[in-house]
């Protein structure tokens, strides 16, 4: 029998706590009235909603539904979800991973930022929880209440430091999960979402589905980082050989046959020779894998926007 009190943090002050890897399994979790807190959940959940906290700090693992904030003041978190709401906030500051549209009402004073965080277990957390760790839309925030020249949400600077606003927790039990929040690490590729692009050239990379899709489009961000090039958005979705016509176009062919195998995982990249680059290192590491490249800096921001409007469409976003 499931007792709600082991899923709850409620009435707590001036106190960290959490719940280690395991301990949550897939089970819905309550915070509410807590007031200077730090609380850490190092699992997999259901749904997460909390209510009425003040200068809490919040780590959530992989949330297969929604994370709910209501009626919360001055708090700061990290978290991954496959839906985001908040309504009646003031002042959070939220490093997020969510699968769909975040939404915000009647809040004010909310900085997003993009999702950065390891543990040797989160990755099979995200797999329990549903959630690809390439579909991660954390900047395209919606305003149900928008107010007539006031902007109630913002992008957190780019080179905020996660560890700054949510720290790794230092009590003894907590310790024991080997937290990383180091950009470099984290399972959830850093990507610049609706910021500012900072050339006018785009590449557009798809990979097909395979034993090492994942492992191929990590190192790829790795290499075109390391590169001085930005990682624009990901995205993990299923194709049907009509989008692979319309997307890929005199290409589609090539990897009609692919398509079966499963999702494909699809990357933008963007800076001043961000085509070329990105064609040198996909001919260097990844010869005889078979990806679909942007052609050339003319084509590629027309395969960038067909890519993303059919993957918007099949998301339903």
């Amino acid at each position: 029998q499931v007792d709600p009190k082991d899923y709850m943090f409620s009435g707590l002050k001036d106190e960290t706590v959490g719940r280690l890897p395991g301990k949550v399994a897939g089970q819905q979790f309550v915070i509410q009235d807590c007031e200077n807190c730090n609380i850490y959940i190092f699992d997999y959940s259901a749904t997460v909603t909390i209510d009425d906290c003040t200068n809490c700090i919040f780590f959530l693992g992989p949330v297969k539904g929604s994370v709910f904030f209501r009626n919360c003041r001055d708090c700061k978190c990290t978290l991954a979800c496959q839906q985001f709401r908040m309504r009646d906030c003031r002042k959070l500051e939220v490093f997020l991973c969510c699968a769909t549209q975040p939404i915000i009402e009647s809040s004010a004073s909310i900085k997003f930022g993009c999702f950065q965080w390891y543990y040797p277990e989160l990755a099979f957390q995200f797999k329990d929880a549903g959630l690809s760790i390439f579909n991660n839309t954390w900047s395209n925030i919606h305003d149900f209440t928008p107010v007539s020249g006031e902007f109630n949400w913002s992008l957190l600077p780019e080179d905020a430091v996660v560890q700054d606003y949510v720290p790794v927790p230092t009590t003894e039990e907590l310790k024991a999960v080997r937290v990383s929040t180091e950009a470099s690490r984290s399972i959830i590729p850093v990507s610049r979402g609706q910021r500012q692009k900072k050339s006018d050239e785009s590449c557009l990379v798809v990979l097909f589905a395979g034993d090492y899709t994942i492992a191929n489009a990590r190192k790829l961000i790795d290499e075109m980082v390391g590169k001085g090039f930005f990682l624009v958005q990901t995205k993990e979705v299923s194709m049907k050989a009509e989008d692979a016509q319309r997307v890929f176009q005199e290409k589609a062919p090539d990897f009609l046959p692919l398509l079966n195998k499963g999702p494909v995982i699809a990357l933008e990249f963007n800076g001043d020779g961000a085509v070329e680059g990105c064609h040198l290192i996909v001919n260097e590491i990844f010869n005889g894998t078979k990806m679909f490249v942007s052609e050339s800096k003319e084509t590629a921001a027309g395969d960038v926007d067909s890519f993303y409007n059919f993957a918007d469409i099949q998301m339903g976003v």
